[in-house]
């Protein structure tokens, strides 16, 4: 840590005060997996022939091997990216081998002196040679400061890109800077408030801009990408984690897409402040039809010994008749519900995967409190060398005042498993999983019978 406060007396004159941008008209492309396309429209006023020329506000992350720059009559000869940026430590470091002046107040009477000193190193802490004398600066509280002449031309008080140009001819120019970076990234999170008593659901989505560039976008025209470009070895992000697509849609919306991927474009035009999240609304439906519901499953020949809560879940659709309407991307789906007192209460949330129009979606907001079930081992007898029969019953009970359903599965069948006998119908909707819709009375109890030829 530097201790004293660091002056220069010179500014770079391309710096912009610190409430200003010299980005030009800027439109930024932000894909989900934390990469963005940056076109920032500048107008240079250039001479004929080679010139450099310094572009400020770019990217600290940029990734300059991306890099392009385009106008009329313009070649780029060689382009330099300064990533060191001006702070006090990096004002001392590049002062080495330089003068600069020292400035002591005195406390007690506030006179100030002022001497020369030739930086000697600064390592761990600063090492002057003034005069005849070498002196190692202390962060001793005394009032200390040190003036520099100029700040280096290397050293920025902002990221800059440097480029060198050949222009075919002088005037104003305006050219397109556009570049790849990390550090602009965006969520989707989704609020829906359900009602119970009209089965239907209100859902809000909401896009979260999040910007760790290290610069201030201003006024920007940003477009937002929903799916997963593949980033060489990187692979992008992990898929998420939670099931919530039951059957995946056909239907194709209006939204403008790219190839394989759904555009977003913000409303109106919006600055993305580095350090910062926004949050945008892009999805508000009111009154879709949706059900909840009861879910219990079980693996094979697994037994409980005490009851397990059935798991909550509502069910929808983003079908374009009687469901939202929507593709929706990725993202977290937070549930909400009324008290009697009209509050709306938190109850849950669940992630959902890019889920296309039409799809029908099941998400898990939770344990029941009052609905559990049970699964019990009745009888497993062997019927040959390779064939046994095993009887299975499920219990439920329901607390609750008003009768519910319980959607029961049974996992881990094999192909070759044979239903013998069940106490209401089923559906196998698979080669390992049966499922039955199990009524259960209020305040009451209720149970399935299963039984099964296996191989083994």
């Amino acid at each position: 840590m530097i201790p004293f406060a660091a002056h220069a007396q010179v500014q770079p004159a391309s710096v912009p005060a610190p409430d200003q941008t010299a980005q030009g008209d800027v439109a930024v492309t932000i894909y989900q997996n934390g990469q963005s396309l940056v076109q920032d429209v500048r107008q240079l006023d250039l001479p004929a022939g080679r010139t450099r020329q310094d572009f400020p506000d770019v990217s600290a992350q940029i990734r300059s091997e991306t890099v392009t720059l385009s106008g009329p009559g313009l070649g780029i000869v060689e382009q330099n990216f300064d990533y060191d940026l001006l702070s006090p430590d990096k004002l001392m470091e590049k002062a080495v081998g330089s003068v600069v002046t020292i400035v002591r107040t005195n406390p007690a009477t506030g006179a100030e002196t002022r001497e020369q000193a030739r930086v000697l190193a600064a390592n761990g802490g600063i090492v002057l040679q003034i005069g005849n004398r070498i002196e190692v600066l202390r962060d001793d509280g005394l009032p200390v400061r040190v003036i520099f002449d100029k700040v280096p031309e290397n050293l920025r008080a902002r990221p800059t890109l440097s480029v060198t140009l050949q222009a075919a001819r002088a005037g104003r120019v305006p050219a397109t800077l556009t570049y790849l970076t990390p550090g602009l990234g965006w969520t989707s999170d989704y609020v829906m408030l359900f009602d119970e008593a009209k089965s239907a659901i209100d859902m809000q989505g909401w896009v979260t801009l999040t910007n760790n560039t290290g610069t201030t976008y201003r006024s920007a025209d940003v477009l937002l990408i929903a799916g997963n470009p593949n980033r060489g070895g990187n692979g992008g992000l992990a898929q998420l984690g939670d099931s919530t697509i039951e059957q995946a849609g056909t239907e194709s919306g209006p939204r403008e897409t790219l190839g394989d991927y759904y555009l977003y474009p913000l409303g109106e035009r919006t600055t993305i402040a580095n350090a910062q999240q926004k949050q945008v609304s892009f999805l508000d439906v009111k009154n879709t039809p949706a059900r909840k519901t009861y879910e219990w499953t079980n693996g094979w020949l697994e037994t409980q010994s005490d009851p397990r809560s059935a798991a909550t879940v509502l069910k929808f659709s983003t079908s374009k008749n009687g469901g939202l309407g929507d593709q929706l991307p990725s993202g977290t789906i937070r549930v909400y519900m009324r008290d009697t007192r009209g509050d709306p209460q938190f109850i849950g949330e669940s992630r959902v995967a890019a889920a296309p129009m039409g799809s029908a979606m099941s998400i898990r907001t939770g344990d029941a409190f009052d609905v559990k079930g049970a699964a019990v081992l009745v009888e497993r007898k062997r019927l040959s060398s390779s064939r046994w029969r095993t009887s299975m019953r499920y219990d439920f009970t329901n607390a609750r005042p008003a009768p519910v359903t319980v959607d029961l599965a049974q996992n881990g069948l094999w192909g070759d498993v044979r239903l013998v006998e069940q106490s209401q119908p089923g559906e196998r909707v698979s080669a390992d999983r049966m499922e039955w819709k199990v009524p259960v009375p209020a305040n009451g109890k209720a149970s399935v019978t299963v039984v099964f030829d296996t191989r083994y």
